[in-house]
């Protein structure tokens, strides 16, 4: 079967013009981030960068318990900034995205006061 034959190849309509996510104007420069969510999510991961390198150098307990405050403030970032300024923070509904990060950074920040001290570390 050719393309056009095959019964699930939809052809687009010609009355629907192509959309772009660059700027209308070519000579205004695109900001990166766009949105002020992706600033924050920038600042979120450096955080979480950080506390990767705190739990390498040895420092596990700190650097969990960033990651887990970072996730934590990552949620709130998303409950108080709109759909359309929450940038790369905005992956589903805005409750349950908030739940997820929420329920990830309480549990790193929980396991990481809870976990005794290892003896001979």
């Amino acid at each position: 079967m050719t393309e056009p034959d095959r019964p699930d190849h939809i052809e687009p309509p010609e009355s629907v013009a192509p959309t772009s996510a660059e700027p209308v104007d070519p000579d205004e420069p695109r900001r990166y981030p766009s949105t002020i969510g992706g600033t924050f999510y920038l600042l979120v991961l450096g955080a979480v960068a950080v506390a990767m390198v705190l739990v390498a150098v040895g420092e596990w307990r700190p650097g969990i318990r960033l990651m887990g405050g970072s996730l934590i403030f990552a949620a709130l970032l998303r409950l108080l900034l709109r759909s359309r300024d929450a940038g790369m923070l905005a992956v589903r509904h805005k409750l349950l995205d908030a739940a997820i990060l929420i329920a990830l950074g309480g549990s790193l920040v929980f396991l990481a006061g809870s976990i005794p001290d290892q003896p001979g570390l």
